[in-house]
């Protein structure tokens, strides 16, 4: 095993992940010389060079962008670490939770709601992001948990999974569509209305592309955004039928309905996971007891 000191590492991550030598300087309360002098020293240690560097840009080496991979998570869990210590001695504690906007919004408000009201002296720490990139969060200790949709195949490699509420997908339409209400369509016949739907970098776009292709139809969607409240408003002014969760609809006004199917959707759930392999911090621990 090589002998690195820590402190290397250190400087190599804050190089790696601002891509700026003085950036890097700054945040370290260091020189920049320091920087270059502690990036030439690991370099040589390794045998690997990490950064390519030029007048008007750094970036990372392939061998770097390994690295970067290993020594993020790392520096994630030191840090955590440190929280958790600081938690102990303190009445609150700090817990970091990962989910999209929609489920935010629609699920976990009245949660977020009483966690305050139960530790006011908590840190509660909420990242928004698709449930693609929670999983990266929690893969790289970014966040205790996350609160994504399921079935998702990135958590593939998340040890805990806890199944919080099941929900069923709806296409809405508004008034414009009332030629619809008495029918019900097959996939092949919603196919030839305008859908609009999250892009592909959700979940639920590659879920309704996947319920499509077993039924040997291509998607081809009208309009794709990153929000179910953008696709509710495009659907409420007649732009086409939006596809969304369920647990949306109970805030929005009677000037939209749901479009019946032949095929019965697919039921799927929100899921709670985290990374038992590292300890949650008592917050966390309070936070997943409201879902026993």
């Amino acid at each position: 095993m090589m002998d690195i000191n820590y402190e290397l590492y250190k400087v190599f991550y804050h190089v790696a992940s601002t891509l700026n030598f003085s950036e890097a300087s700054k945040q370290l309360f260091i020189s920049q010389s320091a920087v270059s002098q502690s990036i030439k020293t690991l370099e040589k240690k390794l045998d690997q060079t990490l950064f390519i560097r030029s007048t008007k840009r750094v970036q990372l080496t392939p061998e770097g962008e390994i690295l970067l991979r290993h020594i993020e998570p790392a520096m994630n869990l030191i840090r955590r670490g440190e929280a958790q210590l600081m938690d102990a001695a303190s009445t609150g504690g700090q817990i970091r939770i990962g989910a999209s906007d929609t489920i935010c919004r629609y699920f976990l408000v009245p949660y977020l709601k009483k966690f305050h009201q139960d530790f006011p002296n908590a840190h509660l720490k909420v990242i928004n992001q698709t449930s693609i990139k929670c999983v990266e969060l929690l893969e790289t200790g970014q966040v205790d948990l996350i609160v994504v949709n399921y079935p998702n195949k990135y958590l593939s490699n998340v040890s805990s999974i806890k199944k919080i509420q099941k929900f069923h997908d709806v296409f809405i339409a508004n008034h414009s569509f009332d030629y619809l209400k008495e029918k019900k369509l097959s996939y092949q016949e919603l196919s030839k209305y305008p859908i609009l739907m999250l892009d592909k970098q959700s979940t639920t776009s590659e879920f309704l592309h996947r319920l499509f292709q077993q039924h040997h139809l291509d998607l081809v969607p009208e309009i794709e955004l990153t929000s179910n409240d953008l696709l509710i408003d495009l659907a409420r002014i007649g732009l086409g039928i939006a596809f969304i969760p369920d647990y949306c609809l109970s805030r929005q006004s009677e000037d939209l309905f749901v479009v019946e199917t032949e095929e019965s959707l697919p039921e799927r759930e929100l899921v709670i996971a985290y990374n038992e392999q590292v300890p949650l911090s008592n917050a966390a621990v309070e936070f997943l007891n409201y879902f026993n």
